[in-house]
């Protein structure tokens, strides 16, 4: 419980030391008094303080006011008889966690004006022992002004953290979602339709066994073709979800050139830093596209392609010296280039088109940090 009290206090941006300070330090202004009334008086408004601030912590509603003005009596009441004004400091930080925005601003200005009055009446009654702590008398004051809102202003921020963090969350579980259902789509797609051709061929082939062999056998050959398309639909499928890798394209890209009879012009090695799988997985498949529209609409007998990293984004050239003309309009006759726009702006990436002496893809997505490394920050 205490190393938990203890971690809170240090959240705050106070030091559990000054308030171990704080804390002892009333005593030693208390004992310095002459009477033992008054050293009696002393003790118990110390622990009545102490009580009081602990109860006004966890109530709510109402009852914070009364605590916070026998508080406020209490520290007024020190100031005056022992010229002990640090409890002005422990109010302050309690006002600053105050959640209601009425409540706050009705305490802060009690508080303010009951701690300057009492010092300033001090000041003006020329104590000594008062005015020789005058330079830490000023600085409580200074922090009964500017404590409580700097502590509320980092409530807030804890606050607005929370929920940007549980947004975070709900996010992440959207697109997980969203990815089972895509999972199931491509699954009912391609699995189902396929399953159930070769269901109806194998009971088709049953029938026919004795009738007519040959057209079994056909029957069966038709379930065997079906079943290995399957197959391999699947294994697309599985590749896809683990994610593509620029590397990777660019080997199958420079064979789909190389088999289309247009020169690969480009660096062969990529060296990326500090992408997530998520951007270049949408890259890989950017690129893969921007090339099947250079193989079949233009005509080209070059390809040149650059992958570049600055500090702020990735860029991915695709040129070519072909004769087809790509311009914005084309986003909405299909080619593929609605799906890459789609993606990059998933990204928050865009695509540029430029025609001029064939056609140049400008893919931009800006740089990010790996999922791995997020979780290792933490």
């Amino acid at each position: 419980m205490l190393k938990r009290y203890m971690i809170f206090l240090k959240s705050t941006g106070i030091s559990p030391y000054i308030w171990a300070v704080l804390s002892i330090l009333p005593f030693y202004f208390i004992f310095e008094s002459s009477s033992t009334t008054e050293i009696i008086v002393g003790i118990l408004l110390t622990i009545l303080f102490f009580f009081f601030y602990g109860v006004a912590f966890i109530s709510n509603g109402w009852v914070v006011y009364i605590w916070t003005i026998l508080l406020i009596g209490i520290s007024v009441a020190s100031t005056s008889l022992f010229n002990y004004v640090y409890f002005a400091f422990y109010i302050a930080y309690f006002i600053g966690n105050i959640k209601g925005r009425y409540p706050f601003i009705t305490l802060y200005i009690i508080h303010l004006v009951s701690t300057s009055v009492s010092i300033n009446l001090n000041v003006v009654l020329q104590d000594d022992q008062f005015l020789k702590q005058l330079p830490f008398v000023v600085i409580i004051w200074i922090s009964v002004i500017l404590l409580p809102f700097s502590i509320r202003n980092r409530n807030e921020m804890g606050q607005l953290e929370e929920k940007l963090e549980d947004a975070n969350n709900r996010i992440s579980e959207l697109g997980k979602l969203e990815e089972r259902q895509r999972i199931a789509r491509d699954l009912h797609d391609t699995l189902g339709q396929k399953l159930s051709l070769i269901g109806l061929k194998s009971d088709l082939a049953s029938k026919l066994v004795y009738n007519d062999p040959e057209q079994a056998r056909d029957e069966l050959k038709d379930v065997q073709q079906t079943a290995r398309t399957a197959l391999n639909e699947v294994r697309k499928m599985v590749s896809q979800m683990r994610g593509i890798r620029l590397k990777e394209e660019i080997i199958r890209v420079k064979q789909i050139l190389k088999a289309a009879e247009i020169e690969f012009v480009g660096e062969e090695e990529i060296a990326l830093t500090n992408v997530s799988l998520l951007t270049e997985n949408i890259l890989s498949m950017c690129l893969k596209e921007a090339v099947t529209n250079v193989v079949k609409h233009s005509g080209a007998s070059m390809c040149h392609i650059s992958i570049g990293q600055s500090w702020n984004e990735i860029v991915i050239t695709v040129r070519d010296n072909g004769v087809g003309s790509v311009t914005e309009n084309d986003f909405t006759k299909g080619n593929g280039l609605i799906g890459m726009k789609e993606r990059l702006e998933f990204v928050n990436g865009s695509l540029e088109i430029i025609a001029q002496e064939g056609t140049t893809l400008l893919i931009k997505v800006p740089n990010d940090v790996k999922q791995t490394d997020k979780e290792e920050l933490k």
